[in-house]
This record gives C-alpha cells, sequence and structure tokens, in this order.
C-alpha cells in the first residue's frame, strides 16, 4: 500500500488516485477475490474490542470496519479499522499470515472496508489490538479519504458530501448519534406518559397551524396542487375532536422561508395534543420533559451551550411577553396602537414595513431585544391574539392569549397554547388571516373550512405544544447552527 497522504482538492491527483485504484481492482478480481466482499459475520465491533478488553485479552475475534490509518514496517504492518464504535488497530505479520495473504496487503487503500480474525492483546505503547490471522476485503473504495482523516474543514463539503464529513469528523458522528437518542427519549417520555404516536398527511389541499409561506407540489393523477405542510396541529387536533385524548407526532415539515443558523426549510417537529389539559399543563410538561431528555441522553441535566452553563431542571421562570419587552426597551409596546409601536420599533432601529402588523412589529422587537437575554430556560407568556390565531383568549384580556413560547440558550425550543376550541372565535380568527392573505401576506393561514366543522362536533379543552427537535439537539450537543445538526441540510445545487 503506498498511498498515505492523498490530496482530494487537486484534480489531477484525484484522477490518479482513482486509476490507481481501479488497477486494484482489476488485480483483486484477477486473483478471484470479489472487491466488494462477501456475506460476514463479524463477532465484535471495533470499539466493544477496546472497552471489553479486561474480558477479551487472549481471546480470538472477528471484526470488521473502514481501513483509516496505514503504518507498514516491511514484514509487519499496523491498520486502524474504525466504524460507528470506534477505532481498533491491527497487527499483520508475514509470517502469520503467509507470503500470499500478506502480499495481498499492497491492494489495500485507505478507505477500503476489511474484516479480520484474530487474538486481542495490548501492545507496549498500551494499545489495544488484533494480531491477525486471517483477513479479507469487503468493499474497495475507488476514492481517497477526505485530508488524510485529519478532518474535513470546509463548512459546505461537510454539508454538502456529508458522507465524507461523517467518515472525517468523530464529532459529526457524535452529533447525529445524539439526535437519534433524542428523538428516542422524547418518544419514551411521551409514551410513558400514555400519549399515541400518530401519523398526519404531509400534504394538504389547505395548509395551516402555523403563520408561514408554503411549499407547492402538484398531484399528477389528480390534477390538484398540493401544499407541503407547515405544521402538524390541524390534523392532530382532528385526531382529539375524534377521541384520542392524548396524541403526538415527530415529522419533517417545510416552510418556504429563509435560512439561518436557526432555520432550515425543512425541519424535525414534535408536536403533542392532550385533552382537559391548558397552557399551564403544557408548562408543566415541558419542564419535566425536556430535562427528561438530557438525563436520558447525556447523563445531566446540566449543559454547556455556546459557553453558557444552562441548568434545566425545574421550575423554569415564567415571564409575560409584555413585561419582558417593556424591561428590554424601556418601552410598554403593548399599551401603544398600530402607529405607536411602528414609531417606537423605528426609534430601537428596527425598519418594519408599513403594511406590518402592530403584534408581528412587538414580535420583532421580542425577537432582537429580548430572546438573545433567555439563556436560562424560561417561558414568555400571554402572546398577542393577532399573531396567534389558534390559541384561547384571555379571560381578563382578549388581547392576548393563553400562550407561551420556551426559551433556552437564546433559542425557541417549543411554542404553546390554550388551543381554541370556540368555532366562532376560530372562523373570525381565520377570517382576518384571510383578509391579509388578500393583501398580500402569504405566511397569513388559510381558511380551513374541514377544520372549523370538526370543531363544530365539538372539542374538548386542550392544551397543545410543538418543540423543534432541531433545535433541541444544537442545546444538547452545544452546536451554534441548525445545520449541524441535521443529517443532509437544504444547500443550493451546484451548477
Amino acid at each position: 500500500m503506498t498511498e498515505h497522504s492523498p490530496e482530494p482538492s487537486s484534480e489531477p491527483a484525484a484522477h490518479d488516485f482513482l486509476k490507481t485504484r481501479l488497477e486494484k481492482l482489476h488485480k483483486l478480481a484477477a486473483l478471484g477475490i470479489d472487491p466488494w466482499g462477501v456475506p460476514f459475520r463479524r463477532t465484535h465491533a471495533p470499539g466493544e474490542v477496546v472497552n471489553g478488553f479486561a474480558a477479551l485479552e487472549g481471546k480470538q475475534v472477528t471484526v470488521a470496519g473502514r481501513v483509516v490509518a496505514w503504518r507498514s514496517h516491511g514484514k509487519t504492518v499496523f491498520c486502524d479499522l474504525q466504524d460507528a464504535s470506534g477505532r481498533l488497530q491491527l497487527y499483520l505479520r508475514r509470517d502469520q499470515l503467509g507470503e500470499e495473504s500478506f502480499g495481498r496487503l499492497d491492494l489495500v487503500d485507505l478507505g477500503d472496508h476489511l474484516g479480520a480474525r484474530g487474538r486481542v492483546f495490548r501492545t507496549r505503547a498500551g494499545e489495544v489490538t488484533v494480531a491477525v490471522e486471517d483477513w479479507t476485503f469487503l468493499g474497495k473504495a475507488l476514492r481517497p479519504p477526505p485530508e488524510k482523516w485529519h478532518g474535513l474543514k470546509d463548512v459546505e463539503s461537510r454539508y454538502r458530501q456529508r458522507y465524507l464529513d461523517l467518515i472525517a469528523n468523530a464529532r459529526t458522528r457524535e452529533i447525529l448519534r445524539i439526535r437519534s437518542l433524542t428523538i428516542r427519549a422524547l418518544r419514551q417520555g411521551l409514551d410513558e406518559r400514555g400519549f399515541l404516536e400518530m401519523e398526519t398527511p404531509a400534504m394538504s389541499a389547505v395548509v395551516g397551524g402555523a403563520n408561514a409561506r408554503p411549499f407547492v407540489t402538484h398531484h399528477n393523477a389528480l390534477d390538484c396542487d398540493y401544499y407541503l405542510r407547515i405544521s402538524l396541529e390541524l390534523y392532530l387536533k382532528r385526531l382529539v375532536v375524534g377521541g384520542f385524548d392524548r396524541v403526538y407526532e415527530i415529522g419533517r415539515v417545510f416552510r418556504n422561508e429563509g435560512m439561518s443558523s436557526r432555520h432550515n426549510p425543512e425541519y424535525t417537529l414534535l408536536e403533542f395534543y392532550q385533552a382537559y389539559a391548558d397552557y399551564q399543563d403544557m408548562m408543566a410538561l415541558t419542564e419535566e420533559l425536556i430535562p427528561e431528555v438530557a438525563e436520558r441522553v447525556l447523563g445531566t441535566t446540566v449543559i454547556t451551550y455556546q459557553g453558557a452553563s444552562i441548568n434545566l431542571d425545574p421550575p423554569w421562570r415564567r415571564l409575560p411577553l409584555r413585561q419582558a419587552v417593556a424591561d428590554a426597551t424601556g418601552v410598554d409596546f403593548l399599551a401603544l396602537d398600530h402607529a405607536g409601536v411602528h414609531e417606537a420599533a423605528v426609534r430601537l432601529g428596527l425598519e418594519p414595513t408599513p403594511g406590518t402588523s402592530r403584534a408581528a412589529i412587538i414580535d420583532d422587537v421580542m425577537s432582537r431585544f429580548v430572546q438573545p437575554q433567555l439563556v436560562q430556560p424560561t417561558f414568555l407568556t400571554d402572546y398577542p391574539v393577532e399573531i396567534s390565531p389558534l390559541a384561547r383568549r384571555r379571560r381578563d384580556d382578549p388581547s392576548l392569549t393563553y400562550r407561551f413560547e420556551a426559551f433556552v440558550g437564546g433559542v425557541e425550543v417549543a411554542n404553546a397554547y390554550s388551543e381554541l376550541n370556540d368555532p366562532a372565535d376560530q372562523r373570525a380568527r381565520f377570517l382576518e388571516q384571510a383578509a391579509r392573505r388578500d393583501q398580500g401576506d402569504e405566511e397569513a393561514h388559510m381558511m380551513d373550512e374541514d377544520f372549523l366543522t370538526a370543531l363544530e362536533y365539538g372539542m374538548p379543552p386542550t392544551g397543545g405544544e410543538g418543540i423543534g427537535v432541531d433545535r433541541l439537539v444544537m442545546l444538547l450537543t452545544d452546536a451554534p447552527s441548525i445545520r449541524e445538526v441535521i443529517p443532509f441540510p437544504l444547500l443550493r445545487p451546484r451548477k
């Protein structure tokens, strides 16, 4: 094996490596060896051998993995195999393998998959190793790995070719492992509380459940346009109407809007609904569930996010939106009319357009001046009705709703309400939203007659909530960008 320092950024060099590897591929075939492998049964993963050395020392194991390091010393070779469990060193000797088997090692390249059988020992340097007695090809790599396994550094290449990022960067593998464990823990927490997981349509003739611009697709057989869902809400609430008192779904949603470190056009959302509950019950469930998930995934409820130590244990702070905005800006925005809100926002350096609603301006002020300060877990409560078309009005102030958003580390992770179950009030809210759509607001909520019909059959008082799974994983992995925690984030296509 002669290839030790691949240069993937150089097109001629990459071409030479491909040519060399293809020649080795043909040599393997000429020797009657299938370069793509045969069924292979391993007894242990590489990481299991390393972690279980005390019980495995001197015993024979069969392992497999990708070659990520190669050190040749004439009559002996050391190489490292890697899989999802970790790395393991192999020790291959000519006198143990024989001339023919040892000679075939010249056909091995970095990135190839190998299987090996041998006994476990520890070298004088202290490294757990398998002394190989037999080995076989399990898959030929025709392209060299990135940057000699020291890590793929270019951010766009990491996201665009995530498979290379996963091969080269243990940090990326760990983030996605934690993502999987987080989703499992969320399911476990809700299942244990009597919630049932349901599936709802990803396409619908009417889109709703949030204020967002949808993606549009076309169904050829029906010759109809459909929208990709922007929320899971309205169908889950139909299930509550139908008699399922506790339901949830973890699914992809799609919003045709801008991209940022906390926004991706498609992302994973958890929504759950509990009959005979309200937003206070949702707060209690949230401050139980999220620490529980952290404990199950990380073994602790104290995390570090972007340099800040955050304690997820309950109780979380409750803070009315009105008070939070006034404390941060010195302005009681909710006491002002539309003109006053617009003028105050301009004084703060914002640039709302003349058509921006009063509530949308207040929401923008909150995002700019309040949200970054909400590092420790906080419920921001009582949002204006104009930006909460599916939330129940407060009895003591009908201009506000029983709604909260949960913030951790300056990141919004949850949104919940006491659900609106009055079909007449819901129709009036939808009509207000429809008027905004007629005026050009593509994010305003659509009229959904079937949902209104469902409410007319009677929905009990219900608490509902959505948790952004990707943002929760960001917090648990200290990831600065949502793209770090999504296996394959959306990117502009290469020309």
